[in-house]
């Protein structure tokens, strides 16, 4: 696990009110009930101030933030440009 997904887990432990484990980078937050639209909107702010990355949500699809291991693909996707 790099740093990238540890601080992602972290952010959305705060969130979502669970501890988030390394082991549940595959978990997808919508299906279980951990992240609604207004819980989308607080993670891309958190996102944005962490890795100072711009994230609207109009650009980004559920498909793509679905688990804590796609949302920290994303995030190093977004950095690296």
């Amino acid at each position: 696990m790099n740093t990238t997904q540890e601080k992602i887990l972290s952010i959305l432990s705060g969130i979502c009110g669970e501890t988030l484990e390394e082991d549940q980078l595959d978990l997808d937050l919508f299906e279980n009930d951990l992240l609604d639209s207004l819980g989308l909107v607080e993670l891309l702010v958190e996102l944005e101030s962490q890795f100072d990355v711009k994230l609207s949500p109009s650009e980004v699809s559920r498909s793509q933030i679905a688990t804590p291991r796609l949302i920290a693909d994303l995030v190093e996707s977004r950095m690296a440009q």
